[in-house]
């Protein structure tokens, strides 16, 4: 049997992608990723929006911004969120368009 040459990926980054795909399995996560790529929110519209109390819409924010798949401005007393990875939002956005076409 002929040996043959193989490209690896860096263990970095397989653990980069598995933690994205890991990020994108959580249907709450996902929900929230999706309204953040239409339009910026406070955490109480979102919360309002997706029907979630603000104390879980925060703690998947947090989760979100330890990612860096979000960012955070002030805007008077309030706190605005917006996404701030286009690949993973752009990823997301495929996943939802191959699920709607089954």
């Amino acid at each position: 049997m002929e040996s043959r040459e193989h490209d690896f990926l860096p263990e970095e980054t397989v653990d980069e992608v598995a933690l994205m795909f890991k990020t994108l399995s959580d249907p709450s996560r996902i929900r929230i990723l999706y309204l953040l790529s239409q339009e910026e929110c406070s955490v109480g519209h979102i919360a309002e929006v997706l029907k979630m109390t603000q104390s879980a819409v925060s703690h998947q924010l947090g989760y979100l911004r330890t990612l860096r798949l979000v960012k955070v401005r002030r805007e008077g007393n309030s706190m605005i969120y917006s996404y701030e990875d286009d690949h993973v939002i752009s990823l997301m956005k495929q996943a939802i368009q191959h699920a709607e076409h089954r």
